[in-house]
Parts: structure tokens; C-alpha cells; sequence
């Protein structure tokens, strides 16, 4: 690319194009005002899951502390090891189906 000067007619060409945008109420409005809110991708978090790769040792740590609190609430009848075991055991069945998915090849 050229570092000069246009020519005439591009020149023009430009001149129009930056009055036609100077002149866009609704482009200039969007321009001064307060920037434009990023809403999160809806379709990307949805696939994050999809794309987790769990190893062998953090599906045994997570099944060690499943077992764990499970083995904790019914001793203790504690309801924060209950609680909590509810809130680990998805994620670790989940991770357990990843795992063997990823060892099966599908």
C-alpha cells in the first residue's frame, strides 16, 4: 500500500463518506454515550461443560470426597455434610461420565 495521498476521485469519495457519518444522529448518539453493555455468550457457557477434559486423578479425588461426606452425613446426621455431598456428588458423576467417555474414544 501507498503511504501518499489519495487521489481526487477516492479523496471524494472519503470526504462523502465522513459527511454521511457525521450526519448519523443514532451512530454519533452511540458513540458519546455510555459504552454498550457485553451480555455473556449464552451459547459458549452452555458449551463450556461440553468441552471439559477431566483427569483420572481429580475424578478420584472428587469420588474420595463424595464418599467422604457421604459416610460423614450418615454418621453425623450433620446437615452441612449432607448438603454439601448434595452439591459435589453432580459434579462428580458428571466428571466420572467425561473421564470414561474420553477413555471409551467416544
Amino acid at each position: 500500500m501507498s503511504i501518499g495521498r489519495l487521489p481526487v476521485h477516492e479523496q471524494h469519495i472519503l470526504d462523502e463518506i465522513e459527511r454521511s457519518l457525521r450526519r448519523d444522529r443514532r451512530l454519533d448518539r452511540l458513540l458519546r454515550g455510555r459504552p454498550a453493555r457485553r451480555r455473556p455468550d449464552v451459547k459458549r457457557l452452555l458449551g463450556r461443560p461440553a468441552t471439559c477434559r477431566p483427569r483420572g486423578r481429580t475424578v478420584a479425588l472428587l469420588v474420595a470426597v463424595s464418599v467422604a461426606l457421604v459416610v460423614t452425613g450418615i454418621v453425623t446426621s450433620a446437615p452441612w455434610a449432607l448438603w454439601t455431598f448434595a452439591a459435589v456428588w453432580p459434579v462428580t458423576l458428571f466428571a466420572t461420565f467425561r473421564l470414561l467417555c474420553r477413555w471409551s474414544g467416544s
